[in-house]
């Protein structure tokens, strides 16, 4: 549908004041039907909400206020004064999530497929500005096929603005984003920037090249879903937090996300009631960790069992999955938790995990986010593909996390810690307030095994006897164990403050929670450091 005819109704006579308000309602009324009820229908034939369905969604009913639904495109190329849409194919505003403000926007696909042109871009700045202005989050919902190329220019200079908002935003206010269909080019850098993305199943994409190109350029024959679909970014990129089955259950996650996140950078976030017992025991996590050290086990069940409600929000479940990341609450105060995870390459940490752990700390140290940390960790994964991929630079922004984090850091080691994986996992030395460890924990440069061939190799060599030198081996590996690979080496310096029994874990970290909650720490005055990206 083309609305040629809405200058007519700016330009006609008005008789009266009942003139004047049906030519709002008759506006009004024009604005909401988008591209028209025959892009609408196709819209939904793909299993796709509408950009103003998707705010009802999300939104507290009656809570949203729009702004500039008035708004037109300023074009007049390749025909473009006779396709004149109200909104200009993005819906704009405010409204509340849970009573709690929020500011958000909602591309619209039935309105020139959702395309970028300079007043499109002019709506998002000034609601991403109101949102800096008063200290609330920011959402947007993305489904747009790109730059709207009849403005050229005008429409990449439009997504540089809103780029450079992103990346004022970052650490001040809450952004996130869903992405909801089609995302490309230079649109997918917005997204990017944000703390949070979400992408529906088989409905989105996101690559800056698409097939076309990447064809004529590379010679490779590839989908938009293999290329750029939710299963890829969610478990291969890494660029999707979360993979989310539909629209629904997207929209359910950002309310859900809502919960642990405050305003902005100035505020804590908000606590709830919990009637879930503090001192409520788990006798069976004095029974979790396998007798032998190489046996895995799933750490999100240690996870659940110590969260109030058993209620875990994890963030990249797809995504490197030898370390688990995600947001619970202990007596209704929201943290984020890192751990571990035996259940998956032993848990040991390579370049993907280090960038998602890191990410993750540096996220919740934004928003004033206390961070547990669950270790169980054998090292940092060898190898050159390691290496050469840069495990060194990756590792270090973990740990850059880590030390340079103020939030109240928590950390219980659980079984293994060896080695740099040790430093890097929450450490006193990285200025962890409260370093707990239970009985089966092991600390040492490396385990035992390893520390025996370095130490005593060479004699075990001399033995003409296989039997004699395992049995030699054996005896030295136990000495070692009971020397170092354990908690009490550490907590005799003070690198742990106390070993504690398993069951009563969750006590612990609410007691040491209200401990820090006056915590004040500080960094040196600079403008900023620089992390090894």
């Amino acid at each position: 549908m083309v609305f040629g005819a809405t200058f007519k109704i700016y330009n006609s006579k008005i008789v009266n004041n009942q003139d004047k308000l049906q030519q709002l309602i008759d506006l009004r009324v024009k604005a909401r039907q988008g591209g028209g009820e025959k892009r609408i229908d196709t819209q939904h034939q793909k299993g796709k909400y509408t950009a103003r369905e998707r705010l009802e969604m999300l939104l507290d009913e009656g809570s949203f206020e729009e702004y500039d639904m008035f708004v037109t495109h300023r074009s007049h190329d390749f025909g473009m004064e006779d396709k004149v849409f109200l909104s200009d194919g993005v819906i704009t505003g405010h409204g509340t999530i849970d009573g709690r403000i929020v500011y958000v926007f909602s591309q619209d696909f039935t309105v020139f497929g959702g395309s970028l042109s300079e007043t499109f871009a002019q709506k998002i700045c000034k609601v991403m500005d109101q949102a800096m202005k008063v200290g609330a989050p920011i959402i947007g919902i993305n489904d747009s096929g790109g730059a709207r190329i009849q403005e050229g220019v005008k429409s990449l200079a439009g997504y540089a603005e809103i780029f450079q908002r992103n990346i004022m935003a970052s650490g001040v206010i809450p952004q996130i984003s869903a992405i909801f269909g089609p995302c490309a080019g230079g649109a997918v850098y917005s997204p990017a920037l944000t703390d949070v993305v979400i992408m529906s199943d088989k409905t989105s994409y996101m690559f800056v090249t698409g097939p076309k190109v990447t064809k004529t350029v590379t010679g490779e024959a590839i989908s938009e879903e293999d290329l750029g679909g939710a299963t890829v970014h969610a478990t291969k990129s890494g660029v999707a937090h979360f993979r989310a089955d539909d629209e629904d259950e997207g929209i359910m996650l950002i309310r859900k996300m809502m919960e642990y996140f405050p305003q902005n950078n100035l505020e804590d976030p908000p606590t709830t009631e919990c009637h879930d017992p503090i001192e409520r025991k788990e006798d069976t996590l004095n029974e979790i960790i396998p007798d032998s050290t190489s046996e895995p086990y799933d750490v999100k069940d240690i996870i659940y069992s110590i969260v109030d409600d058993q209620e875990f929000l994890e963030f990249h479940r797809h995504f490197a999955k030898n370390i688990t990341v995600g947001f619970a609450k202990f007596n209704g105060q929201p943290v984020g938790i890192v751990a571990n995870q035996p259940n998956f390459l032993a848990g040991v940490l390579d370049i993907d995990a280090s960038r998602k752990a890191a990410r993750f700390v540096r996220l919740c140290d934004s928003f004033n986010i206390p961070i547990i940390t669950l270790v169980d960790v054998p090292g940092f994964l060898p190898g050159s593909t390691q290496e050469y991929g840069g495990i060194i630079i990756h590792g270090a922004k973990l740990l850059f996390a880590y030390g340079e984090a103020t939030v109240p850091k928590i950390t219980i080691t659980l079984r293994k810690s060896y080695g740099g994986a040790h430093d890097v996992m929450g450490s006193k030395q990285l200025r962890g307030d409260i370093n707990y460890a239970w009985p089966t924990a092991e600390i040492a440069v490396m385990g035992p095994k390893g520390a025996i061939e370095v130490l005593e190799g060479r004699k075990i060599k001399e033995f003409s006897d296989p039997e004699a030198a395992a049995k030699y081996a054996e005896e030295k590996e136990a000495e070692y164990r009971n020397m170092f690979a354990n908690p009490y080496q550490a907590a005799r310096y003070g690198y742990i403050d106390d070993v504690i029994e398993p069951r009563n874990t969750r006590f612990r970290i609410i007691r040491a929670l209200q401990t820090l909650a006056t915590k004040k720490d500080s960094l040196p005055a600079k403008k900023h450091g620089n992390i090894p990206l």
